[in-house]
């Protein structure tokens, strides 16, 4: 197999110009600065330091830009990862969170290497919208301890023990900090319309300015709130330490599960935020290597103190809507960051928890798909079962759980209803039900014909002991009609030969006409064909009865009602 990598950068560069590096060049600044909040958000949400997310950001960023398969993908930590992220490092700790995400980058490059990019496209829009709500909604939870500015040392990862810690905790509520929140909250929900009648707000994002209103008012005011300064001792003004994470090999076996579900999750965010990029400015993306590059920078990512990264919807759509078309805005995104952390790094101490926290409860109002919800009794009982069912175990169990669970329903609808889809339906024999040559002495047939619709495939495949059902007569020729049967599987190729052995030993020949050409290869290629007679085999019904017309004589003397 031929390993393709191209990443998208080499192919805008040749006609890349200086009007091309202006847009892109105003477009990586603005996301830049709206990454800032949302990367120590991101990070203090799932129980890690503001700067891991911030050099997560940026060399996640530059990575998934510099060699991923989009144009116009901004790679970095995202809310979706938060509830993973942060049941790993209560289990586990930080250390080997940075071990599970080395390990998910490998099974990323290795899905990108494999070509396995269209497969994430089988997984259903209804599992997609179940966990996606789902994570929304525990992510909102997570933020509840930072909104009230509850004094909870260790907040349960598992939903139930979360569940019963906050309402233990609920009298431990600090009004300064819930003030703040609700007010930051409140304007950052109502950031776009604002910004419809406020022309200096149209040109800054809504949790940039959020954040910077929060700390000015939180520092004006004296308020007596957690910071980052307080919890993490503010940010480091320096390049991290580089090198792998402190890891024995007993680690890795407890890390296969967690990286399994950061690689999924990461595979599915990024291929889907590339997709919707993709409508926006009418281009195609390279799955396989958009994996390939998350992969690279979940690798990467650790080596710096960062953590599980992917594409970001809504910083992506950002870079779209302010001018950015290639890779060059992205790679201009991360060296903001960086420029940011190393210049002005010390100023992060002040930014207030709460704010932060009100950040993130809005990006998880605005992830979720809660019209879905409404719109639930228009679709099928498959359709809400599904989605209902992926919710909420997202929610109360796992997302790893609630996608495998999601699919599995999924797959078995899919087979019941193709199954119901596919039908044997006895055809009428018209004129030739007059003819005495096909008919017993008493009236009765000695020719069925019946025809084949759909799919016989291993659901499906009982229907054929129909044509055996006494009901149906005795008859010494059974003609299938297969012009409207478009697949068979080996089940269904199974079933075929029974038929025919089961008919042979009532003295009954099977033939065949209008074969497709996958049912017809398989019944080839497996020797039924040999086995049933070149001669059994017809083009169409006219045919048929003519092949019927010369066995029938000979069949004459072995016709015993008593079979």
């Amino acid at each position: 197999m031929k390993i393709a990598f191209r990443p998208k950068l080499l192919d805008c560069l040749p006609t890349y110009n200086r009007t091309q590096f202006g847009k892109d060049l105003a477009s990586g600044i603005t996301v830049g600065v709206l990454a800032l909040p949302l990367a120590m958000a991101f990070a203090i949400a799932s129980g890690c330091s503001p700067a891991a997310g911030i050099w997560t950001a940026i060399i996640a960023g530059l990575i998934t830009s510099a060699l991923g398969g989009s144009r116009v993908q901004i790679g970095g930590p995202t809310g979706a990862f938060i509830p993973i992220v942060y049941g790993i490092v209560a289990m586990h700790g930080f250390a080997n969170l940075m071990g599970a995400t080395i390990l998910a980058g490998i099974f990323l490059l290795a899905m990108g290497l494999a070509r396995m990019g269209q497969l994430i496209r089988f997984i259903p829009v209804t599992v997609v919208i179940g966990f996606t709500n789902g994570i929304a909604v525990v992510i909102f939870l997570a933020q509840i301890k930072d909104f009230f500015g509850l004094k909870i040392d260790n907040l349960p990862a598992e939903f139930f023990g979360r569940i019963k810690t906050l309402a233990a905790y609920a009298h431990t509520v600090d009004l300064p900090t819930l003030a703040l929140a609700t007010a930051c909250f409140i304007f950052l929900l109502s950031y776009n319309r604002l910004a419809q009648h406020i022309s200096v707000l149209r040109r800054a994002p809504g949790p940039l300015v959020v954040l910077l209103l929060g700390t000015l008012i939180s520092f004006i005011f004296s308020l007596p709130v957690e910071t980052i300064g307080s919890r993490f001792n503010g940010i480091p003004q320096e390049l991290p330490n580089i090198g792998l994470p402190n890891l024995s090999i007993h680690d890795f076996g407890k890390l296969i599960s967690p990286a399994i579900t950061i690689a999924l999750l990461g595979a599915i965010e990024s291929l889907l935020s590339a997709r919707v990029a993709d409508s926006q400015i009418d281009d195609r993306h390279d799955p396989n290597q958009e994996l390939i590059a998350q992969g690279l920078a979940n690798i990467a990512a650790p080596m710096f103190g960062g953590f599980a990264a992917t594409g970001a919807i809504a910083r992506t759509t950002t870079n779209v809507k302010t001018g950015g078309r290639t890779p060059i805005a992205g790679i201009i995104h991360a060296l903001v960051l960086l420029s940011i952390v190393l210049v002005a790094a010390p100023l992060a101490s002040y930014v207030p928890l709460a704010t932060l926290s009100a950040i993130v409860m809005v990006v998880a109002v605005n992830m979720g798909e809660w019209h879905h919800f409404k719109e639930l009794r228009r679709y099928t009982y498959n359709y809400r079962v599904i989605l209902l069912a992926t919710f909420f175990v997202t929610v109360v169990f796992d997302l790893t759980i609630a996608v495998e669970l999601g699919m599995v329903l999924a797959s078995l609808f899919f087979i019941y209803r193709m199954s119901e889809l596919t039908r044997i339906e006895r055809l009428p024999l018209g004129e030739l039900a007059e003819e005495a040559h096909y008919l017993y002495p008493d009236g009765t047939m000695r020719v069925a014909a019946w025809q084949l619709f759909g799919s016989l495939f291993f659901g499906a495949v009982n229907k054929l002991e129909e044509l055996l059902d006494p009901a149906a007569g005795h008859p010494e020729v059974v003609i299938l009609d297969m012009t409207r049967l478009i697949q068979l599987d080996t089940t269904g190729l199974e079933g075929l030969e029974s038929l025919r052995d089961k008919l042979d030993k009532r003295g009954c020949k099977l033939l065949l006409c209008g074969l497709n050409s996958q049912p017809g290869s398989l019944l080839f290629r497996s020797g039924f064909i040999d086995h049933l007679g070149d001669d059994n085999v017809c083009a169409d019904m006219d045919e048929a009865f003519q092949r019927a017309y010369i066995l029938l004589p000979n069949l004459m003397g072995s016709f015993d009602e008593d079979y």
